[in-house]
């Protein structure tokens, strides 16, 4: 008896633990390229063939990757923007692209080739970095009741997601090359593997702050200020000029941000409920950019708006599951579970 309460406790935890690896699968692809506006809701049955192994499978195999080797968010990102650099640079290329750089109504974005080139490049692994990788893994954790150090996989489940992910590279490439019948030059190639193999050291490199030492610091942010940070952060990167001036800007922005939150992440006042208001603020962007998004490309399109404001209500009401989940956790050890 006691053995068969045994093997349904183990088979509770395998669940409780393949729950949140399933619905990161779907929150990456959902994030990244729908309450982002990129592709809109018409679209979403194509999602789980075209978009789910390659966002969903990057996620899930970033997440393992960072959590089995006891890293936290600084590699999570670092290896996201390596994603970014991997899908912008490698798959879709369209960092090299020029059908990329156009502007929605199709005419050449105004400006040097190359400002206009680096300032997408900015713009699409920034943008894979936090909204397709780090939003939905942090977002997972939050929501899921184990711990979020915890690897939710097993070594055929990992295997399995690097298979999806390979996979929805090859996916992805075939369907971009198929429509624009462009591949970059070998030096570009060569380039975004180099600068990506950098990224994916650097994530090594980086310490995580469990190993760095709680900071005692003077003023505690509140977490709706948090929030209110991240909101006003991600806005203006997103808002920025599509000139050099808005590269430049939007550069500083990142590192500016990088050290704030890694300094906010060690102070002794760190919790759960701020790392929440920094993840809910970075969602409500993406929210609104879905928004500006369908206005730029599709503006006649009453599907897309009706699809955007659904997705804006689910993102709501994913931050306040999220918000209520981190309440609790601080309420149960009375501080808050801290992690980076």
């Amino acid at each position: 008896m006691a053995g068969g309460n045994r093997r349904g406790e183990c088979r509770d935890k395998r669940r409780r633990r393949l729950a949140p690896a399933i619905g990161l699968l779907f929150l990456a692809p959902w994030v990244g390229e729908f309450l982002l506006g990129s592709s809109p809701i018409q679209h979403l049955p194509a999602a789980v063939v075209l978009l789910l192994p390659l966002y969903g499978g990057g996620a899930l195999l970033i997440r393992e990757i960072a959590r089995r080797t006891g890293r936290g968010y600084p590699a999570i990102v670092l290896l996201g923007a390596a994603y970014g650099v991997i899908e912008a640079g490698l798959l879709d290329q369209s960092m090299f692209n020029p059908a990329f750089a156009e502007s929605p109504d199709g005419t050449d974005v105004p400006g040097p080739a190359f400002i206009t080139a680096a300032n997408n490049a900015l713009g699409y692994v920034a943008g894979h970095a936090i909204w397709s990788i780090t939003v939905p893994v942090a977002m997972t954790e939050l929501l899921t009741r184990e711990g979020t150090a915890a690897p939710w996989l097993g070594k055929f489940g990992l295997a399995a997601t690097v298979l999806l992910y390979v996979t929805g590279g090859a996916i992805v490439f075939s369907f971009i090359y198929a429509e624009y019948r462009f591949m970059a030059e070998p030096a570009q190639l060569a380039g975004a593997a180099a600068i990506a193999m950098l990224l994916v050291a650097a994530s090594f490199a980086v310490r995580s702050n469990r190993d760095a030492p709680v900071r005692s610091t003077g003023k505690e942010a509140k977490p709706w200020m948090v929030g209110a940070g991240s909101f006003l952060a991600s806005s203006v990167f997103v808002a920025r000029p599509e000139n050099g001036a808005g590269m430049v800007f939007g550069a500083l922005l990142l590192v500016a941000a990088w050290f704030v939150v890694g300094h906010w992440s060690r102070a002794s006042w760190w919790s759960v409920r701020h790392r929440a208001a920094l993840v809910s603020g970075a969602t409500l962007t993406c929210a609104w950019t879905g928004f500006m998004v369908t206005y730029l490309l599709w503006p006649g399109d009453r599907i897309a708006w009706l699809g955007n404001g659904l997705f804006a209500l689910m993102a709501i009401a994913l931050i306040v599951m999220m918000a209520k989940r981190a309440k609790r956790a601080e309420e149960a050890d009375g501080t808050g579970e801290r992690t980076d």
